[in-house]
């Protein structure tokens, strides 16, 4: 019966990627062919895998911001990655395109299929998330990018622990652990809060959504963690 339980739940999950491959177009193109980027992405990542990483993520987006049909979600049929050379950080996204850097592929010392992985998990979300039309604060977005990176697992060893960092909105990995301790206090709270952001940004949603200031939120996070 568990394994019956099991076949069905595989069936199951690929029919949800199915519809997600079949709402919306992936595409990737390697811009960087014949460089050391270029090269070890066509060996260690590939097109095909790349694209299954998109889909993947894109379900994984939906499922953490609760956005079950299509009216929950940003209007985007397809989205492009490109392997390109021009751009010397890590990756960014813009205009439903994701760009990632083939010096930072080339050069990367560990499992670059797992760290690219992670990556695209962070600028997927960028593609999914609402940005409060654009007044939220950045650190925000990017740490609400990096949270969905910390419940993927894709995540470095070299991100901040939880309690560390300065302030609620310094962004990436420390907003990322904050975040998820706020969701930890309500579950649910970083989905209704990408919700509010398709509307606009206001530092009073988190006085409505956990009935505290984010000052005051921030404070306790920190004692919590003996910092």
């Amino acid at each position: 019966m568990a394994y019956s339980k099991k076949i069905i739940f595989f069936l199951f999950s690929s029919l949800l990627l199915l519809h997600v491959v079949s709402s919306v177009e992936f595409t990737v193109v390697n811009k960087a062919v014949g460089t050391p980027g270029g090269v070890r992405f066509d060996n260690e990542i590939g097109v095909d895998c790349s694209k299954q990483i998109m889909v993947a993520s894109t379900d994984f987006i939906w499922k953490i911001f609760q956005q079950s049909s299509i009216a929950d979600r940003k209007n985007v049929h397809r989205v492009s990655l490109f392997i390109v050379t021009d751009y010397d950080g890590v990756a960014f996204a813009s205009n439903n395109e994701i760009h990632v850097s083939a010096s930072y592929i080339a050069n990367y010392g560990g499992d670059v299929k797992r760290e690219i992985t992670g990556v695209l998990y962070h600028e997927m979300t960028h593609i999914w998330q609402w940005n409060g039309i654009p007044n939220a604060p950045g650190g925000l977005i990017e740490g609400i990018a990096d949270y969905i990176r910390l419940k993927s697992g894709y995540i470095p060893n070299h991100w901040v622990g939880p309690g560390g960092g300065s302030s609620w909105d310094q962004g990436y990995d420390v907003t990322a652990r904050f975040l998820d301790y706020l969701e930890g206090l309500s579950s649910g709270f970083v989905a209704e809060l990408n919700w509010r952001l398709k509307y606009g940004y206001s530092a009073n949603y988190f006085v409505q959504l956990l009935e505290k200031p984010v000052d005051q939120l921030w404070a306790d996070y920190k004692a919590a963690y003996g910092h």
